[in-house]
């Protein structure tokens, strides 16, 4: 709509396409709610009071609410595609999303990034993409690509490109790497994500004076205000291996609100279908005391705000109409949704439809592994009996680790899985080049009584990883996964109970929303009935490869000290 014609409307002398009525507007400029109607002309929104329009739509006495704006999300992690992601998120309000496509562009490298802008195109929601940072997460994995400051520049000219996404390599920021330095100096007059877990003191403020602006790997209140009080904003994460809005909700008041933004992080479909996305984040900061107002301004305006999204995140003229009705301020059930002033969305079901002949961009087949044997999950026991093994400690609900030391069986000369002390085998396979890498541990925390599972998504360089009690077990998960180019399965006793292929980049499903929740809820239940204890395997698996928060982790490479930030002996006195 041409200016001109906009300002008619709102003036008055031409009627609105929209008018929304018997609304209640909440205002998160002023932290006010109150009864009014709402005109919208050209995908904006023209005015709001006694206005004539084309189409009335009686919200009788609903919430008008700015669209939700996930400030922090990898796509990847919901195992959908880009378009049934949009179709899930955009039933429960979001409107917007700041994608960081690093699991893409770990294993595909700039045409990952590609792909994330060329999927959302017709999308219902708005996808901005912030540049991975870290590609490869560090020099202790075999990952797919590498993406230096001259292959990130040219992207930073695309609209639908904000700045550069969470900068993982803290040690790097502090140490003033070359490498890591180019990325910040290009992205400088964009916005900077951060990722500081448990940073403090001198360390973090050399991490903030770098011009990093965010971080949302909060996971404490003192951790969090430490941060706040040296200028970071605070991203809450509610998502489905790491949960700190219970834990952080505390620290937000009406002084400090504008300087909190909700994101998920990492969610997979099930919960996101079964919990909800941001709306899940705002019902449950309004039954924490938050001012609705206040959490829905969390929600909205502070992340339009802080990454320039002009016209965004709040409810009055001008603004582009995108908007969430609720039905109430508890439940927070959300009954509409607009984006440029169309319904695309109504009662939790996506209506918006994609143009005639639409179709998600074709990638190429991203498992390239080694030839496979059994043998390459045996762990020599070095000539001892009773050898003492480095043990990686799951922690519930985390994706950090904890370590300890265990003394192991031996089996023929090899280290072996110990289920009656919940310590499994752990390998990961590289699958990028076929070079044969493969790293070995043990972890405790899986429950694991017999069998294996297995999965190609393993942050962040998204190797193969395997947890399993038996080497035959575990080499008959990995066989599956080359299989069904990439996935998750459950293996035992020599059979596969269950599989969830992800041919899109060995992460990601090509089947609906639906279709994928019932493929992982049938791994779910095999790997719970060979023993699995924990809420979300897959998930707490894929994290477990991460080398670049927790005390232990395992790559490709091998077990990762990442305190120390170097590999180490699977033996504790090796």
């Amino acid at each position: 709509m041409e200016l001109e014609q906009l300002i008619a409307v709102a003036a008055g002398r031409h009627p609105a396409e929209l008018l929304l009525r018997n609304g209640k507007i909440v205002n998160v400029l002023t932290n006010e709610i109150y009864e009014a109607d709402l005109a919208i002309a050209g995908g904006r929104i023209a005015g709001i009071g006694d206005y004539q329009a084309d189409e009335v739509l009686d919200l009788k006495g609903k919430y008008i609410c700015p669209g939700f704006i996930d400030a922090h999300v990898h796509i990847e992690s919901s195992m959908l595609s880009v378009a049934e992601f949009a179709k899930v998120v955009v039933a429960r309000g979001t409107t917007t999303v700041i994608t960081d496509p690093h699991e893409l562009a770990n294993v595909l490298g700039t045409e990952g990034i590609r792909f994330v802008l060329s999927s959302s195109k017709y999308c219902p929601i708005h996808v901005y993409v912030m540049l991975s940072s870290c590609v490869p997460a560090s020099h202790l994995e075999g990952g797919g690509a590498e993406l230096n400051a001259v292959d990130l520049l040219p992207f930073l000219s695309d609209e639908w490109v904000l700045g550069l996404a969470e900068v993982m390599n803290y040690p790097g920021v502090v140490a003033g790497a070359e490498d890591v330095i180019d990325k910040l100096r290009i992205a400088q007059n964009h916005c900077i994500d951060g990722h500081a877990p448990g940073m403090t003191g001198q360390d973090l403020m050399a991490y903030v004076a770098a011009g990093i602006q965010t971080d949302h790997e909060c996971t404490t209140l003192e951790e969090a205000r430490e941060k706040l009080r040296l200028g970071l904003k605070i991203l809450v994460r509610e998502g489905s291996p790491a949960r700190n809005l219970d834990a952080l909700l505390p620290l937000i008041n009406n002084e400090n609100a504008g300087r909190f933004l909700f994101c998920v992080d990492d969610k997979d479909v099930d919960d996101l279908l079964e919990e909800g996305h941001i709306d899940c984040m705002v019902r449950r900061a309004i039954a924490a005391g938050i001012d609705p107002p206040v959490a829905i301004r969390i929600a909205s305006h502070n992340a339009a705000q802080h990454y320039g999204l002009r016209q965004v995140g709040a409810v009055c003229p001008g603004y582009h109409a995108a908007l969430t009705v609720l039905e109430d301020l508890k439940d927070c059930r959300v009954t509409h949704v607009f984006q440029n002033g169309e319904l695309v969305a109504e009662n939790g079901t996506c209506v918006s439809e994609f143009p005639l002949g639409h179709r998600e961009p074709i990638l190429r087949s991203t498992i390239n592994v080694s030839w496979l044997e059994e043998s390459i999950f045996q762990v020599p026991a070095g000539g001892t009996g009773h050898p003492r093994v480095n043990i990686i400690e799951m922690i519930e609900d985390q994706i950090r680790t904890d370590r300890s030391i265990e003394t192991m069986p031996v089996w023929e000369g090899s280290i072996a899985a110990d289920p009656n002390r919940d310590l499994a085998k752990i390998a990961v396979i590289e699958r990028h080049q076929a070079l044969g890498d493969v790293g070995l541990g043990f972890v405790r925390g899986f429950g694991l009584e017999h069998g294996a599972i297995a999965s190609s998504v393993a942050h962040d360089a998204h190797n193969l990883i395997i947890a399993g009690t038996n080497d035959k077990d575990m080499f008959e998960a990995a066989v599956q996964l080359v299989r069904i180019r990439g996935g998750l399965c459950v293996v035992a006793d020599g059979k596969v109970l269950a599989d969830c292929p992800l041919p899109i980049a060995g992460l990601m499903s090509d089947r609906p929303a639906a279709e994928l929740r019932s493929q992982l809820r049938a791994v779910r239940a095999a790997a719970a009935q060979i023993g699995c204890k924990v809420r979300r395997p897959f998930m707490a698996l894929s994290f477990l490869s991460l080398s670049v928060i927790g005390s232990l982790k395992v790559t490709d490479k091998g077990l990762v000290d990442v305190d120390l930030f170097k590999p180490i002996s699977v033996l504790a006195d090796g």
